[in-house]
């Protein structure tokens, strides 16, 4: 009986330790209970947030509209910006709540996403998931942060000094839907390592690749200055060239991390046998 149980023994000792495995396996009905109940708690927390948000717009209307109100004051003008509808600062300020109301419910959100995922995940996989939603949260505020403190000033000066025979009368909801878009376009760029990532994960980029084409992606990082930065001032289209370089070296990195394990993974077979 013994000899008989001692390949069994061995083949239990081969097997993963239970804190490596994923949770229980649940059914599909399971599964969508499971995925409304998360969308349901993140709902709420949004309304929740927008509640806030609420009662923190007319101040955070202040903050939005100082660079507006500095380029006027630059270039002399009247510091007022206008509504031209009977609802529009009412408009603006639901608007404000709504997307203050997502910001503040972001990490709860996050959480509610890591619940839902985390039970299917091995324990390695779980730390990766971590890593990456910090990873890309961090790097979109980054960029939202350098729109507002670095392109915005510029960009509305530039856009400021085509007066002619006419002076501005800005739209507070026109100006608002300006900034959004440039923020949310420069949180998205700070994304490039995100993106980089992902396309060294399904094997489309490497980094001896990315390093042989660095030259064409000068010519791209230009362009996006170029664009992002509508300034005869070629410092500030430097620095933004400088501040793109460096997050396509950092994908670079992650390339290289990815490609690396990678490797790794298919080796360990190799030597096993």
């Amino acid at each position: 009986m013994t000899p008989s149980n001692q390949p069994e023994s061995a083949d239990n000792s081969a097997l993963p330790a239970p804190d490596n495995e994923p949770g229980g396996a649940m059914s599909f009905f399971e599964h969508l209970a499971e995925l409304r109940k998360r969308i349901i708690n993140s709902l709420l927390s949004v309304v929740i947030g927008a509640g806030i948000g609420w009662f923190a717009a007319p101040h955070f209307v202040n903050w939005i509209t100082k660079p507006m109100l500095e380029a006027l004051k630059a270039a002399k003008l009247e510091q007022k910006l206008v509504y031209t509808h009977p609802a529009g600062y009412l408009n603006l300020l639901i608007s404000l709540s709504i997307y203050l109301g997502l910001v503040i419910a972001s990490p709860w959100i996050l959480y509610q996403i890591w619940l839902f995922v985390a039970p299917a995940l091995y324990k390695h996989e779980r730390s990766a998931i971590t890593g990456f939603l910090f990873s890309t949260v961090f790097l979109f505020l980054s960029g939202i942060a350098f729109g507002y403190f670095v392109s915005l000033p510029y960009v509305l000066r530039f856009l400021i000094s085509f007066q002619g025979p006419v002076v501005p009368l800005i739209s507070i909801n026109e100006y608002f839907d300006l900034i959004l878009m440039v923020l949310l376009g420069l949180g998205l760029v700070f994304e490039l390592p995100i993106l980089i990532f992902f396309l060294s994960l399904f094997g489309i980029v490497t980094p001896k690749f990315l390093l042989k084409n660095f030259r064409y992606a000068i010519l791209v990082i230009a362009i996006l200055a170029a664009v992002l930065t509508p300034t005869p001032d070629a410092t500030t289209m430097l620095v933004f060239m400088a501040v793109l370089v460096a997050l396509y070296f950092v994908g670079i990195v992650v390339s290289w991390v990815v490609v690396r394990r990678r490797d790794r993974r298919l080796a360990a077979p190799v030597e096993a046998q």
